[in-house]
C-alpha cells in the first residue's frame, strides 16, 4: 500500500483524539461532587447529563458515521471537535440543571460520537494487515482516557472551581484536537477493493441485512451487550464518588479510575488471547460472570487499597469483554453488514451505558449509600450472563455459501 509508513500516524491521530474527547466527556464523573455542592443541583440532575450524552451518542454515531463515507473523516472529526470544545465551555458557564443536561449531555455527547466511528473506519481503511493491530492500538488510546484526563480533571478541580477547570478542558480539547485532525487524510483508493469484496464468502453469506437484524443470534448479542453496559456503567461513573464518601481525597479516589483504566489495557490484550485459544464464546460467557461479581464486591471495599484490588480487577474484566462481541459478530455475520452488526450491538451498548448515570444517582439521592447501585449492578451482570448462556451460532449447514444456480 502505498503511503504505508503514514497509516501509523493515522493510528496515532485516532488513539489521541479518541483519548481527549473521551477523557473530556468522563470528566464529569470527577465533577459530580464539585458542581452539586456548588450549585445546589441533585446528584442525580448532573448525574443525568451523563445519561443523556450516552443517549445523544448512541444516535448520532449512525448520522456521523453516515456523513464520514461521503464527506470523508477528517472534517467530520474536526466539526466534532469544535463542537466539543465550544460545547464543554458553554456547559460551564451554565446556570440552570436543565441547561447543563443540554449543553453537556446533547452536545458533549454527540461531539464525542463525531470521533469515535469516523475515525475507526478511517483506520480500517488504511491498513489491509494488520488491521486488528490497528484497531485496537487506536482502542487502547482512548483507553487511555481515565489514566490521563482524569488526573487532570481532579488536579485542575482542586485548584480552581468546577467551572474554571471545565473551561481549561475546553481549551486543551481546541488546542490539541482541533491541529490533530489535520493529520488526518482519506485512506488510499484500493485498486483490488471491489475484487476483495466480492470474494468475501465467509458465514451467511447469502443473508440479507433484514434476515441478519431479525435473527436470534443478533438480538441475543445485542441483549448481551445492552447488560453487559448496563452492568458497568453505574459502578464506573460513581465509584470516583462513592470513594470520596468512604472518606478518601479527591486525588486519591481519581486514581483508583486510573488503576481501571490501566487494568483495562491488559484485559484487552489477554482476553483476545484467550478468546483466539478457547473461543469467543465461552471467554465471554466466563467474563460476564467475573464481572457481575467483580461490581458486588466494590460493597466491600472501603479503604485505598481495596479499592484499588477491586477496580483492578473489575477494569481488567469490563474492558476485556468487550472487543468479544465483534469476534462473535464477525463469526456469524459475513464482512459486508459488519457495520450494521456492530454497530447495533454498539448502540445496544451506550443504551446500557446510559442507564448507569442516572440510576446510580436515584438510589444515591433515596438511600445515601451507593450500596445497592452495586448489588444492583450485580443482580443485572448475571442477568447478562445468562443471557449470553443462550447465544448459539448459526448451524453449519447453513454457514454453507448457496450453491451456484
Amino acid at each position: 500500500m502505498r503511503d504505508s509508513r503514514y497509516r501509523w500516524v493515522i493510528v496515532a491521530a485516532g488513539g489521541l483524539l479518541g483519548c481527549i474527547a473521551i477523557g473530556a466527556m468522563f470528566s464529569l464523573p470527577v465533577f459530580l461532587r464539585p458542581i452539586s455542592q456548588d450549585t445546589g443541583w441533585s446528584v442525580t440532575g448532573v448525574s443525568s447529563a451523563m445519561t443523556v450524552g450516552f443517549v445523544s451518542m448512541a444516535v448520532a454515531s449512525i448520522a456521523w458515521g453516515s456523513l464520514s463515507d461521503r464527506l470523508g473523516a477528517r472534517l467530520i472529526v474536526l466539526i466534532g471537535s469544535v463542537i466539543l470544545a465550544g460545547s464543554l465551555f458553554l456547559a460551564s458557564r451554565a446556570t440552570s440543571l436543565i441547561e447543563f443536561q443540554i449543553v453537556f449531555g446533547l452536545l458533549v455527547g454527540a461531539a464525542t460520537a463525531a470521533v469515535f466511528a469516523p475515525m475507526m473506519a478511517c483506520v480500517t481503511g488504511w491498513f489491509d494487515t494488520h488491521r486488528s493491530l490497528a484497531v485496537s492500538l487506536v482502542s487502547a488510546g482512548m483507553g487511555m482516557a481515565p489514566m490521563t484526563m482524569s488526573p487532570l480533571a481532579a488536579w485542575l478541580v482542586s485548584l480552581y472551581d468546577w467551572r474554571t477547570a471545565l473551561q481549561i478542558i475546553a481549551v486543551i480539547v481546541a488546542v490539541v484536537m482541533i491541529p490533530t485532525t489535520l493529520l488526518v487524510r482519506r485512506p488510499p483508493v484500493q485498486d483490488h477493493e471491489n475484487i476483495a469484496s466480492a470474494r468475501d464468502s465467509g458465514p451467511q453469506s447469502s443473508m440479507s441485512v433484514g434476515q441478519a437484524v431479525r435473527s436470534p443470534q443478533f438480538i441475543v448479542l445485542l441483549l448481551t451487550n445492552f447488560f453487559c453496559c448496563a452492568t458497568h456503567s453505574g459502578p464506573i461513573f460513581h465509584t470516583v464518588s462513592y470513594a470520596v464518601t468512604c472518606g478518601i481525597p479527591m486525588i486519591a479516589a481519581v486514581s483508583i479510575y486510573s488503576v481501571e483504566g490501566l487494568a483495562g489495557m491488559g484485559g484487552r490484550v489477554a482476553f483476545g488471547l484467550l478468546g483466539d485459544r478457547f473461543g469467543a464464546k465461552r471467554i465471554l460467557v466466563s467474563g460476564l460472570l467475573i464481572q457481575a461479581f467483580g461490581a458486588l464486591a466494590y460493597v466491600f471495599a472501603s479503604g485505598l487499597g481495596a479499592f484499588y484490588a477491586v477496580a483492578a480487577l473489575f477494569g481488567f474484566i469490563y474492558a476485556g469483554i468487550m472487543p468479544l462481541y465483534a469476534v462473535l459478530a464477525r463469526e456469524n455475520f459475513p464482512q459486508r453488514m459488519m457495520g450494521t452488526v456492530i454497530g447495533g450491538t454498539a448502540m445496544a451498548g451506550s443504551l446500557g451505558m446510559a442507564t448507569g448515570p442516572l440510576a446510580g444517582g436515584l438510589i444515591y439521592d433515596a438511600f445515601a449509600s451507593y450500596a445497592w447501585l452495586y448489588i444492583g449492578a450485580w443482580g443485572i451482570g448475571i442477568g447478562a450472563f445468562l443471557i449470553a448462556l443462550t447465544f448459539r451460532p448459526f448451524p453449519k449447514a447453513v454457514l454453507a455459501p448457496a450453491p451456484a444456480q
